[in-house]
């Protein structure tokens, strides 16, 4: 097996480290860790870097720890920040914690073997300071000229927001949790993104001088897409990795949608493919990329980890439903998701169990405006329900009609759709 900072440095998922040697360092396994603030109750796509980073470093045999920063998301990271974050109460943040643990789990084993991940909360260990101990037995171990050196921090005293002592102290709490995985679990490398540097970097420091420990930093670079966007950020706002707050569907469609000049890179750190495989997708994206081949591998890929294969396999049939094939099997959500933008008309549900006709049905919804047009438009083979063509002037619709719990689609020529809902 390759040594992980290989694999890690020919997935691009390297930026900046703390020791040159440190692929030699990590020869033998080691403990890592990466740091998650329950900030929301869902991780989003812009956390599947450091997740991911864990998830190489595990099959590679060292041994991950997820650090759910119940304690710092009470301060909030300024990193990368131009705003001071708003504070959360300690039983919102408990409650997120909870919700990431059992994601994070998707993605690294906890069998409890050699290399078996770990979930920590850091509140465990700060909550346990007062605030007097925290200053006297950490704080006099650092030193102002050097906190205020750092980039996240002089970017926001430059700016107009300025910065808080909460937020200035921020680098103290995730200094000494790498102290406390140190002695405790012998933990030996913190990752995390290019904006946590400066956190990183003074933990190093705390646990050599409180410990006289060589411990090592390792970052990934901050993802953009092509048009220059953040990673994982849409007109709608952040896409989550809690199904309740982006469905499966929608963060199909998210991976799909990724830009030619993106998706090779993507797929290198959000998937566990071969690099040849990879390679060879790359040659349909520069042969074939209308097909977009290398895009439908990468939301599999990434949509089943997170979400598991039925959902991949809905997300994919529903993807072809927008190409005229039959609607079935897909719930009343997957099918809201799909024709989001498409206008819909309510009806009670004992219309269909008296059998509503496609004629009433074709001017209710306003699709004809009289019943010489809905017959006209019948006969020229123009009216589809569930995508399926209905030739029959004299149809009804049933309960056994509808696509989903409550919703029977009507189309009309090839794109105009109208959703009648049951209810």
């Amino acid at each position: 097996m390759s040594n992980v900072i290989t694999t890690l440095t020919e997935r691009g998922f390297v930026s900046q480290k703390s020791d040159f040697d440190l692929a030699d360092k990590l020869a033998r396994p080691v403990t890592l860790y990466a740091g998650f603030d329950p900030t929301a109750e869902s991780l989003h796509i812009g956390h599947l870097m450091q997740i991911m980073l864990l998830a190489q470093f595990q099959r590679h045999g060292h041994r991950p720890i997820a650090l759910v920063g119940g304690a710092t998301a009470m301060i909030g990271d300024p990193s990368g920040k131009s705003q001071e974050r708003v504070l959360l109460s300690h039983e919102t943040i408990e409650k997120n914690a909870v919700g990431i643990q059992a994601q994070l789990q998707h993605f690294l084993d906890f069998d409890g073997g050699a290399s078996s991940a770990l979930l920590v909360n850091n509140f465990d260990w700060i909550g346990k300071f007062s605030f007097i101990e925290f200053l006297r037995d950490v704080g006099k171990h650092f030193r102002v000229g050097e906190m205020m050196g750092k980039e996240s921090v002089r970017k926001r005293l430059q700016s107009e927001a300025g910065m808080s002592f909460t937020e200035f102290s921020y680098q103290l709490l995730q200094s000494y949790d790498f102290l406390h995985l140190s002695r405790q679990y012998d933990c030996v490398l913190q990752v995390g993104g290019d904006d946590q540097w400066g956190n990183i970097t003074a933990g190093i420091d705390l646990v050599r001088r409180l410990e006289g420990k060589v411990t090592y930093g390792l970052t990934s670079p901050l993802l953009t897409n092509a048009s220059g966007q953040k990673f994982g950020k849409t007109e709608a706002g952040a896409v989550w990795l809690d199904e309740k707050k982006t469905s499966p569907y929608e963060f199909y469609q998210y991976w799909i949608r990724s830009d030619d000049r993106d998706v090779i890179k993507l797929l290198k750190f959000f998937t566990f493919l071969p690099l040849e495989q990879i390679a060879e997708l790359e040659k349909t994206v520069q042969a074939e990329p209308e097909k977009r081949q290398a895009q439908m591998v990468l939301a599999a890929e990434v949509t089943k980890m997170v979400h598991g294969e039925e959902a991949v396999r809905i997300a994919q049939k529903a993807s072809q439903v927008l190409y005229g094939q039959e609607i079935s099997g897909l719930s009343d959500r997957d099918l809201n998701d799909i024709f989001a933008e498409v206008p819909s008309t309510s009806f009670a549900r004992s219309r269909l169990e008296s059998g509503l006709p496609l004629l009433d049905a074709l001017c209710e919804t306003k699709i004809c405006s009289s019943r010489g047009e809905a017959k006209k438009l019948v006969k020229s083979g123009g009216v589809y329900a569930n995508n399926v063509k209905l030739d029959n002037m004299d149809h009804s619709f049933g309960v056994g009609s509808l696509a989903s719990e409550t919703i029977l689609v009507l189309r009309s020529g090839k794109k105009n759709y109208h959703l009648l809902k049951f209810e």
